[in-house]
């Protein structure tokens, strides 16, 4: 299912978002415009936000706060990529320069946190209780997510459950978010609403997994960023973690040494190895699983376009090759 036609469903509010992004969030400070203007003009598959504009129509908001929302959420994910170059010491994302690599570190930073507290004040502005506990809970999960991840960063020893603890926190909750927010602003039943949030949870699960298969299977012109990052950032994901496991000694060592290392010197050779393990159809097929879940979860959600939409989505976050 192409992206577009899902987006086509909420058009009119995704135009709204992205001139709210680009008109209304502004600073008196130039290095800021500067800053999230190249940000925000990098493209993005803006998937958070029309997660949040499909699920407020599925629960039949009328309002306009889904458009803040969709905003806040859209800026909270910005604030996190920023944080997460720097970590990385990434320099290319989406195809184009990191800020980081253009601005330097700290301006990257300290941009990243200025997003953050503007993205809550733009929540705080709506006086929804549930919502604010929402993104005040999943803020404090991501963040804890990030330190996991740090911690799990050159240990090839990494277990597949301590890997899928650093996404749920990291990817799943702000997809789990972006799901439950059209229930916190419609008063949705109950069952709605915790149907929601499985589904949005299970989606951004099957999201990292298949951002984690693309890192080793895909060209860098494809995904926008350098072929082996994860590997080069000594980040064990998930079809490295497979690919250990199902390796031959001489096979593990290498990919041991990689991670411990954090560099991509072998690049060719494990690509081979996580070619010869299956390692990639393991990590799809993982993806497909919660995909699975995540439409299941749908069903408690009643019938509508929007409905249909959110099924589409989950069916293109598991196929995508971007």
């Amino acid at each position: 299912m192409p992206l577009d036609s899902i987006r086509s469903l909420v058009q009119a509010d995704l135009e709204a978002t992205d001139k709210f992004l680009t008109t209304e969030f502004s600073s008196s400070i130039p290095l800021i415009n500067q800053l999230i203007e190249y940000i925000l003009t990098c493209g993005g598959k803006r998937i958070r936000p029309l997660l949040v504009l499909l699920s407020a129509k599925a629960a039949s908001h009328t309002g306009q706060q889904h458009v803040t929302l969709a905003s806040a959420i859209e800026l909270i994910h910005t604030a996190t990529l920023l944080h997460d170059d720097v970590v990385d010491n990434s320099t290319l994302r989406r195809g184009q320069q990191t800020a980081n690599t253009i601005w330097g570190n700290e301006a990257s930073v300290l941009v990243g946190d200025f997003i953050y507290s503007r993205a809550f004040q733009l929540i705080v502005k709506l006086q929804n209780l549930t919502v604010m506990n929402i993104f005040a809970d999943a803020t404090n999960l991501i963040a804890e997510g990030e330190v996991l991840q740090l911690v799990n960063c050159n240990d090839p020893d990494t277990t597949e459950n301590a890997y899928f603890e650093v996404i749920r926190r990291k990817t799943g909750k702000l997809f789990e978010v972006g799901a439950q927010l059209g229930p916190a602003l419609s008063r949705c039943p109950q069952q709605e609403s915790v149907a929601m949030q499985q589904y949005g949870m299970h989606l951004g699960i099957a999201y990292q997994l298949i951002d984690d298969a693309l890192d080793y299977n895909a060209s860098t012109h494809q995904i926008g960023k350098n072929i082996g990052n994860d590997l080069a950032e000594g980040k064990p994901t998930l079809p490295l973690i497979h690919a250990l496991k199902m390796g031959t000694p001489a096979e593990a060592e290498i990919i041991r040494n990689s991670i411990k290392n954090g560099t991509d010197e072998h690049l060719n050779s494990i690509l081979e190895i996580i070619e010869s393990t299956g390692a990639i159809h393991y990590t799809a097929n993982a993806a497909k699983q919660h995909i699975s879940k995540a439409l299941s979860a749908l069903t408690h959600i009643p019938d509508s376009p929007f409905r249909k939409g959110l099924n589409d989505l989950a069916e293109f976050v598991v196929e995508r090759s971007y």
